[in-house]
């Protein structure tokens, strides 16, 4: 009787426990890449004691579940591949201000009351040396008959570091370079890993505007493949980490953006080859500083992104 009260009680106080330590773990929803944010978390964990919970995706399938949890909220923190979604989520009050005292070394253009970058990564030019095609070095090079047939453009409606590009390169060069690339045969293929899969694999030269980070994981793994950023210009995205204000654990979330930017989680985005966000980290990589940064108004450029991807559309489906 006794050991049956015992083990019951012991039962009762293991599940208070276990109910106690369930309220401190979190839930982080990431867009790419996944062995990054895996690795943060399981760092996070180690240092902290919480679980992380991980729901890793591109942003477009992260915003839906979001908007399909909206009765329900659990995300915690949030990792989005455009900022966009950072001056989205702050204009609708959506936000939990923080400032990390890791943040100290990310320049300003980086961070704001309520977000800050992960990381940063650039859109080049990729190209297969081993394509018989000679190294392009602008944009425009992309548009000759040599590439006839053989360049793929990822979908500015369905990246938007993509869109970004395409928006500074219009505002900057007109539509003309769209035009020129649609009379060469160029192909607009998907999001950015369907984009730049048929480089990698020979059956296309390059990707007009790839993500960078992805590509220089692979030379340094030894695929063919070349990042060339035009010395005209081109666009960065930093990746923003938000806190959720409807976040029950926003202490433990606040400790997930300290580890995020603490030299060892700044050391893991490195190692994805993504720009550290902080200015003292080092990468084996180019930074901002070595490439032109093509500066878009991003108010101005969402407010237009509805004629800007008619506008595009209409240049790519022409003749199809």
């Amino acid at each position: 009787m006794t050991k049956s009260f015992l083990g019951a009680g012991l039962a009762v106080i293991a599940s208070m426990f276990a109910a106690g330590t369930a309220h401190a773990d979190i839930t982080v929803y990431s867009a790419g890449p996944g062995s990054l944010i895996e690795k943060m978390a399981a760092g996070y964990t180690a240092k902290t004691g919480h679980k992380v919970e991980v729901f890793q995706a591109t942003t477009g399938k992260i915003m839906a579940r979001i908007e399909a949890e909206a009765a329900n909220p659990v995300v915690d923190v949030l990792i989005s591949a455009s900022w966009d979604t950072a001056t989205d989520f702050a204009g609708r009050g959506w936000l939990v201000s923080y400032t990390s005292p890791n943040a100290e070394k990310v320049p300003a253009a980086l961070k704001t009351e309520t977000a800050v970058a992960q990381g940063v990564s650039a859109l080049g030019i990729v190209w297969n040396p081993n394509s018989g095609t000679p190294k392009p070095a602008e944009w425009e090079d992309l548009a000759k008959p040599e590439y006839k047939d053989l360049v793929n453009l990822p979908d500015p409606a369905q990246s938007g570091a993509s869109f970004e590009l395409v928006a500074a390169l219009q505002a900057a060069k007109g539509w003309d370079l769209f035009k020129g690339l649609h009379a060469n045969g160029a192909a607009v293929a998907g999001a950015n890993a369907e984009a730049l899969n048929p480089v990698l694999q020979g059956a296309k030269a390059a990707v007009f505007g790839a993500v960078d980070y992805i590509s220089l994981s692979g030379k340094a793994k030894g695929e063919s493949v070349e990042v060339i950023f035009p010395a005209s210009g081109t666009v960065v995205a930093p990746r923003p980490a938000m806190i959720l204000k409807w976040s029950k654990q926003q202490d433990e979330a606040k400790q997930f953006i300290d580890y995020m930017l603490s030299d060892e989680g700044q050391k893991l985005v490195a190692d994805t080859y993504l720009m550290p966000a902080r200015s003292d980290v080092k990468a084996n990589r180019p930074l901002m500083s070595d490439l032109k940064v093509m500066t878009i108004d991003s108010a101005s450029v969402y407010s237009k992104r509805k004629e800007t991807l008619a506008e595009f559309n209409g240049i790519f489906k022409a003749g199809q």
